[in-house]
């Protein structure tokens, strides 16, 4: 079974960034990174389709990066010009919604004013 692994999250002041890290248990190409904010449903927020095409959520566009390493089988975000909305647990997982597997613990990203 997949494992996902995801880290990096913290504590920063707005305007600040971070970077997650999502460790897979094997290869892969479709993956992503989803958002639960507090009290309100996990939405995907930016994805690899397929080998190299990069989709984002309008709300991140021009402040997240998502790449891999393909050799680690490691998904990253890179997460800039942070926002207090961006507070949340960030999650890895497939795409799309029918090759979503277990869900890991997922990593808190806390932004403060």
């Amino acid at each position: 079974q997949v494992r996902l692994v995801e880290s990096g999250g913290g504590v920063v002041q707005a305007g600040g960034s971070l970077r997650l890290s999502c460790k897979v248990s094997r290869s892969f190409f479709s993956m992503g990174w989803y958002r639960q904010a507090p009290g309100k449903q996990r939405d995907l927020i930016a994805s690899f389709v397929g080998r190299d095409t990069t989709n984002y959520a309008g709300s991140v566009k021009g402040r997240f990066t998502i790449s891999k390493d393909n050799a680690k089988n490691t998904l990253y975000l890179q997460m800039n010009s942070l926002k207090p909305e961006d507070t949340g647990v960030y999650y890895c997982n497939f795409i799309p919604s029918g090759a979503i597997v277990n869900w890991g613990q997922g990593t808190q990203v806390t932004v403060s004013s």
